[in-house]
């Protein structure tokens, strides 16, 4: 693992510190950590958001389209089906 130092500000050093002993964090750097994977997270999920505006429609989305899900759902033997 490799270590990067930071500078923060007194009242955000403050934040972070009571941030660590309010959600049962370890240290200051498992809380960034898991700032930094949310954040890739997010950006991720603005990529596919985005890719997936970009795309064509595939149909309508209407009532019969749903039955349908609901109808593959229920066959025998898929996964997850509820009887």
């Amino acid at each position: 693992m490799t270590t990067m130092n930071i500078s923060l500000p007194d009242a955000l050093k403050t934040f972070v510190d009571e941030q660590v002993s309010q959600r049962g964090y370890g240290t200051s750097s498992e809380y960034v950590r898991e700032l930094i994977r949310k954040d890739q997270d997010r950006s991720r999920l603005r990529e596919m958001l985005l890719a997936g505006g970009a795309t064509e429609p595939a149909g309508v989305a209407d009532s019969a389209y749903f039955e349908g899900l609901r109808a593959q759902i229920r066959k025998p033997g898929k996964t997850g089906a509820r009887g």
